[in-house]
């Protein structure tokens, strides 16, 4: 589970509204346009009790203010050549894991802006720490001291039926703790969903297209065959991290057990769980500073005027300049002690008699003609067509059905010898993957 990331992505998303009124020093605006200074360095790290390869995230805060993701599915348009966001990533750093006990843990960039430790190691309850970092143009960082403030089992991790405070009918993820040993009175929780996809207009069969001149005159060569698939695309699994800060704490009551905490609730139309469904929890014991920090980052995403509410010093990074200059550094490193479950279930456990959530996507079955006027025309004219099969398998924005059945589209204009879908339709591979997860159980 990648742990840190989970809180990595949302601290990033507020990254240009923290640098004008979050930071702990109070930042100009206008250095937001000076190009020679570099944009404040991101640190994202959740070290952990358990025996695993430990995870550094460093990236460079973006200077634009208008970034937004596009999630809105255009059937007409390819994967991929839309505009999206990007993350940059502080490539070339060394970083490094110091404690107090003498022990000392090597990082490697495993990929851009993500290091990982050369061994798996766990952080032990009573040392300290201090992460320490040398970016590629020289300055130095430091943590201040983390430690693991205790562990609390995860005991028990369960779904019932239920209804949110919106009045929406869905399936509510609660967790059950008790606490082991040291300081537990902070907690957070992540997890990972995965559920399973299925192609709901598939075919065995798909188009394969060879030697395609679209500006061919008088008209376009290709070959275009329909061939059994090679690719397994009817059956997916897509896992996506948790993105909402969930805390908790118990400081009223410490030592107390943690009993029916709802981490995650879906909708009953939400198609994730329309076929299979697992999430692993992850349960977080941390600092009352680390509790603090998220708490006001949680506050600062939800606010809805973000610069009358947030204050300067409001969010807190733990991650200084060793020479003592004055420098924005965004983020948070912690020490936590961790416990995990995983769970599974149908959709037909909590619903038996409803129908299954819809897919997400319109479907629907066309027959646009198969090929097109030349795109060298000299008088090309106008076209009352829909783009042709041969445009859009070149694309990769359809994916083959059956032969032409003029049940499936009575009023097809321009019909063809085939019927066709939307590729996300056919082909699963679009929304995940076709392999599926080591942990899965059907």
């Amino acid at each position: 589970m990648n742990r840190a990331k989970i809180i990595y992505r949302i601290m990033l998303s507020w990254v240009p509204l923290l640098l004008l009124g979050a930071c702990v020093d109070e930042l100009e605006i206008e250095s937001l346009g000076n190009d020679e200074e570099a944009p404040p360095l991101v640190i994202e790290a959740v070290l952990t009790d358990e025996v695993i390869n430990q995870k550094v995230f460093l990236s460079r805060s973006s200077q634009r203010l208008d970034l937004e993701t596009d999630t809105i599915y255009n059937p007409n348009v390819p994967l991929g050549r839309g505009t999206r966001d990007s993350v940059d990533a502080e490539s070339g750093a060394t970083v490094r894991l110091f404690g107090d006990d003498g022990t000392t843990y090597d990082f490697f960039e495993s990929e851009a802006g993500l290091y990982q430790s050369d061994q798996a190691f766990a952080l032990q309850l009573g040392t300290d720490y201090t992460l320490e970092i040398i970016t590629r143009n020289g300055n130095e960082y430091a943590s201040d001291p983390i430690t693991v403030p205790g562990r609390s089992e995860l005991t028990n991790l369960y779904a019932e039926r239920a209804t949110n405070d919106n009045g929406e009918e869905g399936i509510a993820i609660y967790v059950d703790s008790e606490p082991r040993e040291g300081d537990t009175q902070f907690y957070r929780y992540a997890y990972e969903e995965t559920y399973k996809i299925v192609s709901p207009l598939w075919s065995a069969n798909e188009f394969r297209l060879t030697d395609y001149d679209p500006c061919a005159l008088p008209s376009p060569t290709y070959n275009l065959s329909v061939v059994p698939k090679e690719v397994e695309n009817r059956v997916c699994y897509n896992t996506v991290a948790s993105n909402t800060i969930i805390q908790l704490s118990t400081a009223g009551n410490p030592g107390g057990d943690i009993s029916k905490h709802m981490v995650r609730f879906i909708g009953k139309d939400n198609f994730i769980i329309s076929e299979r469904y697992s999430i692993l929890v992850q349960q977080q014991v941390q600092s009352a500073d680390a509790f603090s920090f998220y708490s006001n980052l949680n506050n600062f995403s939800q606010s809805e005027n973000i610069f009358s509410q947030v204050q300067p010093g409001a969010i807190y990074a733990n991650v200084f300049r060793k020479d003592g200059t004055t420098e924005n550094v965004l983020g948070y490193v912690s020490a936590v002690g961790v416990s995990d479950q995983r769970l599974f279930f149908n959709f037909e456990d909590f619903f038996p008699d409803d129908e299954l959530p819809e897919f997400p996507f319109n479907c629907v079955y066309q027959s646009p003609p198969e090929s097109h006027p030349s795109y060298c025309s000299q008088n090309p004219g106008p076209n009352p067509c829909p783009l042709s099969i041969i445009e859009r398998v070149d694309l990769g924005t359809i994916s083959y059905f059956s032969t032409y059945d003029e049940a499936l589209v009575p009023f097809a204009s321009c019909p063809s010898d085939y019927v066709v879908v939307p590729r996300i339709c056919g082909d699963c591979t679009l929304l995940g993957s076709n392999v599926e997860p080591d942990f899965w159980i059907e």
